[in-house]
C-alpha cells in the first residue's frame, strides 16, 4: 500500500468511528438520545462510577472470613498486569457501598479517605478505578456528553455575528452544531463539561426527566417509585457562570426565543482521560489552591467573540477541581498538605460547591483521598478534626495477610523481562511469606472462650500464616482441636479490626519487598533470581533497623521476630524443594497413596457402623482389620490422638464434605492434605538413603562428573530434570542451586 492509500484508509476509519461514536450532536439529536436511554444520560458521578464497577462484573473468591465479592475492574482488564490490585476485596466492597450511599442520598456528600500504611495499594486501587472509567467511557453505554457554544460567521448569518437574521432567500438554520469549520467564527466549550440538560430551564428539566424515566419504567427518579434516583446535580444543577452569561446574552438578543438560543448549542461527547486530565485528576500534596479563574473577554486574543458578548464579562475556571468535574478527583497523601490548603473540602464535600471570587463552582465529582496512619493519627488530634469527621468516610487499607495474594503483586512485576534473568520457583513466594509474617500479630486469648484460650495462645506466626492462607491448622493438634481452630479462623482474621494498632498496619511493605527482589536479581553468585538470593536480601534487611521501622517492634512469643522469620521462610522453601525433587524422581505415585487411603477409609467406615466387610483375598465377610488400620494410623494420626475419636472424626469430615459438595467425587488429597503429606514424608524418610543417592546423581549430572554415572542413572536424572522443568519451572541452574542447598541443610 502506498502512502496516499494508507492515509485514505486511516482517514475513512477515523471518520466512521467519529460518526459511530456520535461525537458531535445538535441539541435536538441529544434529546433523542436522552429519550432513548434516560437513565444513562441522567447519572451523576457516583452513579457513573458505580456503573463502571458493575460493567466489568464481579466474582466470588475465597477469603478467611468465608467468601467475598471481588470487582473485576480491579483486575486491570486489557492492561498491564502490574495495574491489578491483589486482594483488598474488603476495600473494594466498602467503596462500592459508599457509592451506593451517595446514590441513595441523591448527592455526593462525603470524601472517601483511604488510610493505611505506606505501600498498601491505596493509589493502586484508585488508579484501577480511573482506568476502568477510561475504558467504560469509550463504550456506548458509558458515553458522556458536554455542552459547547457555536457562533457562525457572517457568511451564514447577516447582521451581528451569531445574532442577526438570515439573509434573504436563505433557508432557516435549525442548528449550528454541524457547521463546517470555515462557517464558524467561534466555538466555546464548557471547561466544567456542563451537562447538556442544563440548557433546559430547571422547572421544565424536572418534568422532562420525570417523564422520560417514567416512560422507561424507572419511576420518577425519587427512589420510591423505581430503582433509579435522580441526583440533585442533574435535577437542580445550573449552567456554569460562563455558559449562563452566554445563554442570557443569546436569550436577550433573540427576544426570549429559546429555540433560537438552542441553535448555538453543540453537544460533544468526551472521554475520561488520566493523561489529559479529563474527568479524573490526581492532586499531589502541594501548596496551591485546586481551582482558579481567568477573565477571557479582556484577553485581546478573543477578538472574534460576538459583539454582544463584548460587554459581558466571561470567566473560565480551571484547575484540578474543574478538570475532574463529572468524574473522580484523587487527593494523594491529603494529610501531608497544610490544613488551610484543603479546608474548602469541608463545604465542598457536603454541598458540591466551591466559592471563588467571581462566582460559586457547582461540581459533580467523587472525592477520594489517601493518607498514611501516622498523618491520620496526627490529624485526629487537631481541633478541626471534629468538623471534618462528619464529612469523611474512613476506609482502612491494611497490608495483605495472605501470602499467595501478596505473591501476585511480585509475580506481576518480577518477571524474566524486568529482571533480565530466569525467575526460579519460590523466589517470589518466599519473599511474600516473609512479608506477611512480619505483619502478623499475636492473638489475644482473653477475647476467646475459656475452653479455647490455651489453643489460641499457642498459635505460632507460621501456623497463623497457613491458617489464613489454606485454612490448615498445625499438625501437632488433635482432630478436635483442628476443627476448633478452623472454626476460629474468621474470628482470628478480624480480631484486631476495631483496634488502632490493627493487624496489617505494620510490617514490611510490598514496595520494600519488590526492591529486595530486584536487588536479589543482581546477585552475581546466581544465574537465576532464586530463593537463595532472596534469603540473603531478607537477612540484609533485618540488619538495617535504622531504615525499617517495623524491625524495632518488640518480640512477643515469636511474633515480630523478623530474623527468625527468614529461617522460617527458608524451612518452608526446603520443604517445597524436597517435595518437588522427590515427586520428580517418581519413586512412588500419587495413585498408590490414594489407593492406600481409600482402603483405610473404607475399613474405618465399616468399623464406625459396626459392620463386617468383604475380604478381598478370601471373599469372606470379616470385621475390619484393626492391625492394618493401626499401622496406617501410626503414620497419619497426630500424636496423642485417640484412634476411635480420630476414625469418627474422619467419617464426620467426609459426611460434611458430601453435604457441601453433593455432586462432586471424593477428592481425598484435597479433603485430607495433612494425611497425604504425612504419608509421603514417612515413605521418603524410610528411603532417605536412596533419595540422597539420587540427589547426588543429579548434582553429578549437572557438573563435570557426569561421566561417572551409568547410562541408566543418567536416564533417571534426565527424567527428574525434565519433570522439575515441566511441572515446577526449574532450569538446570536453579535446580542445581536448590538441590545443593537442600543436600547441605537436610542430607548432609
Amino acid at each position: 500500500m502506498d502512502a496516499k492509500g494508507y492515509l485514505q484508509e486511516v482517514g475513512s476509519q477515523v471518520s466512521a468511528d467519529f460518526v459511530k461514536n456520535r461525537s458531535i450532536l445538535s441539541f435536538e439529536e441529544y434529546l433523542s438520545l436522552f429519550f432513548n436511554d434516560p437513565r444513562a444520560q441522567a447519572r451523576n458521578a457516583a452513579q457513573y462510577l458505580r456503573d463502571v464497577m458493575d460493567h466489568f462484573g464481579t466474582e466470588t473468591v475465597t477469603h478467611p472470613t468465608g467468601t467475598i465479592r471481588r470487582f473485576k475492574v480491579f483486575d486491570a482488564p486489557g492492561s498491564e498486569r502490574d495495574g491489578r490490585v491483589a486482594g483488598q476485596e474488603e476495600v473494594q466492597n466498602a467503596i462500592y457501598r459508599l457509592l451506593g450511599n451517595f446514590v441513595r442520598a441523591g448527592r455526593i456528600n462525603k470524601l472517601i479517605l483511604l488510610h493505611g500504611p505506606n505501600g498498601s495499594a491505596k493509589s493502586t486501587l484508585v488508579n484501577a478505578l480511573k482506568e476502568g472509567m477510561e475504558a467504560y467511557s469509550r463504550q456506548p453505554q458509558g458515553a458522556l456528553y458536554r455542552i459547547a457554544w457555536v457562533f457562525p460567521s457572517e457568511k451564514l448569518i447577516k447582521g451581528s455575528i451569531g445574532f442577526g437574521e438570515r439573509a434573504p432567500g436563505q433557508e432557516e438554520v435549525t442548528t449550528y452544531a454541524h457547521l463546517e469549520a470555515e462557517s464558524i467564527d467561534l466555538r466555546m466549550p464548557c471547561e466544567l463539561r456542563d451537562h447538556p440538560l442544563f440548557a433546559v430551564p430547571p422547572g421544565e428539566r424536572r418534568k422532562l426527566l420525570e417523564s422520560a424515566l417514567k416512560k422507561k419504567g424507572l419511576g420518577t427518579g425519587d427512589g420510591e417509585t423505581g430503582d433509579f434516583i435522580l441526583s440533585d446535580y442533574v435535577r437542580d444543577g445550573e449552567l456554569c457562570s460562563k455558559c449562563r452569561r452566554i445563554y442570557t446574552a443569546l436569550l436577550n438578543s433573540y427576544g426570549g426565543d429559546w429555540l433560537k438560543v438552542m441553535r448555538h448549542v453543540q453537544v460533544e461527547r468526551f472521554y475520561v482521560s488520566r493523561r489529559y486530565q479529563v474527568g479524573t485528576v490526581t492532586v499531589e500534596p502541594q501548596m496551591s489552591v485546586d481551582a482558579m479563574v481567568q477573565q477571557i473577554t479582556a484577553d485581546r486574543t478573543q477578538l472574534n467573540v460576538p459583539a454582544p458578548l463584548h460587554s459581558t464579562v466571561l470567566y473560565e475556571p480551571h484547575g484540578p477541581l474543574v478538570h475532574a468535574n463529572r468524574g473522580l478527583i484523587e487527593y494523594a497523601d491529603l494529610l501531608k498538605r497544610p490544613l488551610e490548603a484543603f479546608k474548602y473540602l469541608l463545604g465542598f464535600s457536603e454541598t458540591g460547591e466551591v466559592p471563588l471570587e467571581p462566582f460559586v463552582l457547582q461540581l459533580d465529582e467523587v472525592l477520594i483521598a489517601s493518607a498514611n496512619e501516622k498523618h491520620l493519627g496526627a490529624f485526629k488530634e487537631l481541633p478541626d478534626f471534629a468538623s471534618f469527621k462528619g464529612r469523611i468516610e474512613l476506609v482502612r487499607v491494611p497490608y495483605l495477610r495472605r501470602y499467595r495474594t501478596e505473591q501476585q503483586i511480585y509475580d506481576a512485576q518480577i518477571t524474566s523481562t524486568t529482571v533480565g534473568k530466569h525467575v526460579a520457583p519460590h523466589a517470589t513466594e518466599l519473599a511474600a511469606m516473609w512479608a506477611v509474617l512480619t505483619r502478623l500479630k499475636k492473638p489475644i486469648p482473653d477475647r476467646y472462650p475459656n475452653d479455647v484460650k490455651e489453643l489460641i495462645d499457642h498459635v505460632t506466626p507460621v501456623e497463623k500464616l497457613h491458617l489464613y492462607e489454606e485454612g490448615a491448622p498445625p499438625d501437632r493438634l488433635s482432630l478436635a482441636n483442628t476443627k476448633e481452630l478452623r472454626k476460629l479462623r474468621e474470628e482470628l482474621f478480624t480480631e484486631s479490626d476495631a483496634y488502632p494498632n490493627y493487624e496489617g498496619r505494620s510490617g514490611a511493605s510490598a514496595r520494600e519487598i519488590k526492591t529486595a527482589l530486584f536487588n536479589a536479581a543482581q546477585n552475581p553468585d546466581y544465574k537465576c533470581l532464586n530463593a537463595l538470593a532472596v534469603l540473603e536480601e531478607l537477612d540484609a534487611i533485618c540488619k538495617d533497623k535504622s531504615v525499617y521501622e517495623f524491625l524495632l517492634q518488640e518480640v512477643v512469643d515469636g511474633y515480630h521476630d523478623h530474623e527468625a522469620f527468614v529461617r522460617v521462610a527458608e524451612a518452608e522453601y526446603l520443604d517445597r524443594v524436597d517435595s518437588e525433587v522427590r515427586e520428580s524422581m517418581g519413586l512412588v505415585s500419587e495413585g498408590q497413596y490414594r489407593e492406600l487411603v481409600e482402603r483405610y477409609i473404607q475399613s474405618v467406615s465399616h468399623w464406625v457402623r459396626g459392620e463386617k466387610m468383604r475380604n478381598r483375598v478370601t471373599g469372606e465377610n470379616e470385621k475390619p482389620d484393626e492391625h492394618r488400620m493401626a499401622e496406617l494410623e501410626a503414620i497419619i494420626m497426630p500424636k496423642g490422638e485417640d484412634p476411635a475419636e480420630f476414625r469418627r472424626g474422619l467419617i464426620s469430615s467426609i459426611g460434611a464434605h458430601r453435604l457441601d459438595n453433593p455432586d462432586a467425587t471424593m477428592d481425598y488429597p484435597r479433603i485430607f492434605p495433612d494425611m497425604f503429606r504425612r504419608l509421603r514424608d514417612h515413605y521418603f524418610e524410610e528411603r532417605k538413603r536412596v533419595l540422597r543417592k539420587n540427589k547426588e546423581n543429579v548434582l553429578k549430572y549437572l557438573s563435570e562428573d557426569r561421566g561417572q554415572l551409568t547410562p541408566r542413572e543418567q536416564t533417571q536424572v534426565q527424567s527428574t530434570l525434565k519433570t522439575l522443568a515441566e511441572r515446577y519451572g526449574y532450569c538446570e541452574f536453579c535446580a542445581k542451586d536448590a538441590i545443593l542447598f537442600l543436600m547441605k541443610k537436610r542430607y548432609g
